[in-house]
């Protein structure tokens, strides 16, 4: 059965645009009207699993938007495409964003403007959403709360920008050649990553062959961003390489959805890897041995036929909770000397 691509967009664009001026009765009701009613939305920690948009407005949305009472959604990246499996996904970037005015998450408020990046995927069947794969940033929120509790970033930590070429959400008609073409460039870039260490040194990853010299690598809050081939490696590969030399060998145990749209492709898994902390160096983290699972939403952009921007975001939480580690538990220790409570006074107030 064919799909219209481009119609797919226009399916999500109410509920995108209630976000933006977000009215509970509004965003509600476009959520409901898009989703299967036994939809599930596989959410970031701690929110995890929740069945039926019912469950995933009450669950995510509405402390959000107690939190953030001016809460707004802009998205800068919307694309669609098949998978090999013949799936239909729709993957969003962008940030919510508002005045930060009641605690979240145990998060103390600012009282100032924040913004947290998410990038979400769904899975449509029927004109309807049935699955949902989706990370929210987080750390980024803590740490313009002045209260992450972990280890600094190696990459800048900053409020990421959309696509350069400004057409994350107004592009030509799909073109099923490009699409196709730039999710080939992915999949062949990504089958050279795991070729190191077993196969030789960062040589056989032929990262020149695949990325622009002044790519941009938009890593998640916790990591950072990293401009460059000698960023990339620096400032994230290295380190990561370094204390799980095993990424990428138990794949097939794994499930992908790749799918393109123009110079765009995306990816997404839950999870997507499989690899052991086995030496030092990554966020701080102690060589343990314990196997983890990473849940990576991943953009690309392609230009001229190499890659020019790379939008990731990593589940850091989750990652530390399959270490031992309660991120919220330290953030709460971290900042027991804060006052709790709201900001004592209305959003716009002078």
């Amino acid at each position: 059965m064919s799909v219209d691509f481009d119609g797919l967009k226009a399916l999500i664009a109410p509920l995108r645009a209630a976000q933006f001026d977000f009215d509970e009765s509004a965003v509600k009701a476009a959520l409901f009207a898009l989703c299967d009613g036994e939809a599930v939305f596989h959410h970031c920690h701690p929110f995890g699993d929740l069945h039926g948009p019912e469950a995933f407005y009450a669950g995510s949305y509405a402390p959000l938007l107690r939190a953030l009472p001016d809460l707004e959604r802009r998205d800068w990246l919307v694309m669609s495409g098949p998978t090999e499996r013949g799936d239909v996904w729709l993957g969003c970037g962008g940030y919510y964003s508002g005045t930060f005015v009641a605690p979240w998450l145990d998060i103390p408020p600012t009282g100032h403007v924040v913004h947290m990046r998410f990038h979400e995927f769904y899975r449509f069947v029927g004109g309807k959403i049935v699955e949902a794969q989706m990370i929210w940033d987080i750390p980024e929120v803590m740490m313009q709360a002045g209260c992450w509790p972990m280890t600094p970033s190696l990459g800048r930590e900053w409020c990421v920008p959309g696509p350069a070429a400004q057409d994350g959400l107004a592009r030509a008609p799909r073109s099923a050649a490009q699409s196709d073409a730039s999710c080939a460039l992915i999949v062949d870039m990504l089958a050279a990553l795991i070729r190191h260490p077993a196969q030789g040194g960062p040589e056989v990853m032929e990262l020149e062959r695949f990325w622009h010299p002044r790519m941009m690598w938009y890593g998640p809050a916790g990591i950072g961003t990293a401009r460059g081939i000698a960023g990339f490696r620096n400032w994230h590969q290295i380190p990561f390489l370094n204390a799980m030399p095993d990424r990428g060998q138990s794949d097939d145990d794994l499930v992908f959805h790749f799918f393109g749209d123009g110079p765009y492709a995306a990816v997404t898994g839950w999870p997507n890897m499989v690899q052991s902390v086995s030496a030092d160096g990554w966020l701080g983290i102690a060589p343990s041995g314990v196997r983890i699972e990473l849940r990576s939403l991943d953009f690309w952009r392609q230009e001229n036929g190499v890659i020019r921007e790379n939008w990731v975001l990593v589940d850091l939480l989750d990652m530390y909770r399959q270490l031992g580690v309660d991120v919220f538990a330290r953030l709460r220790s971290f900042n027991k000397a804060r006052v709790p409570g709201s900001v004592p006074f209305p959003i716009g107030a002078p």
